[in-house]
């Protein structure tokens, strides 16, 4: 069973039919939406403000999302791919985004929806990453477009496949 902590009054919502893995955290105001994935030693660390995350969306493992103090909060939107050990520290993601594993966002990030924030990207505090865009690099500049058809086919295929996947682990 996952780690489900309140913390200053706040419980975390998590949505139906999420797996969790047992050694997943999640803290604090969190809100987690339906038919999402938290990987194993994922951290989701609602203590200081508020992290909502829409419907399947898959937070892979090692991936720590956190905010800052009464300034920063996450809202991630549908069919979003989290890679493995990315931070996430404050930022917004619309729907279909794929945040690339081991990249970093900080404060006040904006990735558009179908946006590709490629492994290894640090994304600096306030850049605005557009629509279908994909970003790469340290830090993070513009590399091309995306096709939005096609990244919107992969992106809910792949949150499907996590779906899947967390079958797999049901008792």
């Amino acid at each position: 069973m996952a780690l489900i902590k309140s913390v200053r009054g706040f419980t975390p919502q998590i949505g139906n039919d999420c797996f969790l893995a047992e050694n997943a955290t999640i803290v604090g105001d969190t809100v987690i939406g339906d038919g999402c994935s938290i990987w194993f030693n994922a951290v989701l660390r609602g203590d200081v403000n508020s992290i909502r995350i829409g419907n399947h969306v898959n937070i892979q493992d090692g991936s720590v999302l956190h905010t800052l103090y009464q300034k920063s909060t996450i809202e991630i939107g549908d069919y979003v791919s989290v890679g493995h050990n990315v931070t996430i520290h404050g930022a917004h993601i619309r729907d279909y985004a794929l945040i690339g594993m081991g990249s970093v966002l900080l404060d006040d990030v904006e990735v558009g929806e179908g946006a590709i924030v490629a492994a290894g990207a640090l994304v600096l505090k306030g850049t605005k990453i557009g629509a279908y865009e994909v970003w790469g690099g340290v830090p993070a500049k513009f590399l091309k477009k995306a096709d939005p058809e096609q990244t919107n086919e992969i992106n809910r295929k792949i949150a499907h496949n996590y779906a899947m996947y967390a079958s797999w682990y049901e008792e």
